[in-house]
């Protein structure tokens, strides 16, 4: 069998799709003869008869199926490869990778990035969600161009940009704990009841542990709204993103147990990139975008800063 061209093979599968080929020929914008000699070579290389002409209409033998079926793999890869290349051949990325962290207003960082991608139609959007280091890993391995998560601003490999504070508030469920609600208990004292955490989603990276009482049994759970479920029925208590317990907070469902020895934490969101990495002018304007849009983190109902109250 000689070797065929992919120049033949889409001949044939142009043909196919167009069920003739003078159809073929003008979806190929080539010559219905550049066609019909193009499949006739394929079919001779091949050993094989692709198609029945004896009707009005061609149609591919079974032969014919069988290997329009496993070419359009090779087909689908090479029509992605030529806008890879033509989005090269511009200066744009045909593909850019996102990793929004557990920590992220997911709803609002999805507004923000539906709004860019929508005036990149070039560019396909790879949106990863990861929790605890797993957003760092995807960063420093290679597998994310931009983070949306908190990170270490001491690591010279990183630059950034400031979305907001995410307040990171201890609660437990009305009627949870088995002694009375106060602002001065203490590690020790829920260290008999379970705690939930979030797992880590990094695959080799050395694990992290945040807020975690030494010695207590833990749930761990794969994201921040399974956790803020569990917690709610009672099943564990653990620190809590104040932009999604909010309303729970205001009707009474979930407690804050913050106070001088659980205080919690204020844990800063940002957007994150590899400052040792070229980055594309796709990439460079997200990066310009999102640097506008930072306001709109710190402003919105789900992360601004709640009024001042009273000392209790």
């Amino acid at each position: 069998m000689s070797a065929f061209t992919l120049h033949d093979l889409q001949c044939f599968d142009a043909v196919v799709r167009a069920g003739g080929f003078q159809a073929a020929a003008s979806a190929l914008h080539r010559s219905h003869p550049a066609v019909f000699a193009a499949v006739a070579r394929l079919e001779r290389q091949l050993g094989l008869s692709l198609l029945d002409r004896s009707g009005y209409r061609v149609q591919p033998t079974q032969a014919g199926r069988s290997l329009h079926r496993r070419a359009q793999t090779l087909l689908g890869e090479l029509d992605a490869l030529r806008t890879h290349a033509e989005q090269l051949a511009m200066g744009e990325e045909s593909e850019l990778n996102v990793v929004i962290g557990d920590l992220c207003p997911r709803a609002l960082a999805l507004g923000v990035l539906s709004r860019f991608f929508a005036q990149c139609p070039g560019t396909r959007l790879h949106l990863h969600f990861e929790a605890v280091t797993g957003p760092w890993e995807r960063l420093f391995d290679g597998e994310a161009d931009l983070i949306l998560h908190r990170i270490d601003p001491s690591d010279p490999r990183l630059e950034w940009i400031d979305l907001c504070e995410v307040p990171m508030i201890p609660v437990v469920a009305a009627g949870f704990l088995p002694f009375p609600l106060g602002r001065a208990i203490r590690p020790e004292q829920m260290r008999g009841l379970t705690q939930c955490v979030m797992r880590d989603s990094a695959r080799h990276s050395p694990p992290q542990d945040h807020f975690t009482v030494q010695g207590a049994h833990q749930c761990t759970v794969a994201d921040q709204l399974m956790k803020k479920d569990l917690i709610l029925h009672g099943m564990g208590w653990g620190h809590m993103p104040r932009f999604l317990i909010e309303e729970e907070l205001r009707d009474g469902r979930l407690q804050s147990i913050a106070g001088r020895y659980l205080p919690g934490r204020a844990e800063k969101l940002v957007a994150a990139r590899r400052r040792d990495r070229a980055h594309g002018p796709v990439a460079d304007r997200l990066w310009t975008y999102l640097q506008a849009q930072a306001p709109a983190f710190r402003t919105a109902p789900a992360t601004a800063k709640p009024a001042r109250r009273g000392k209790r």
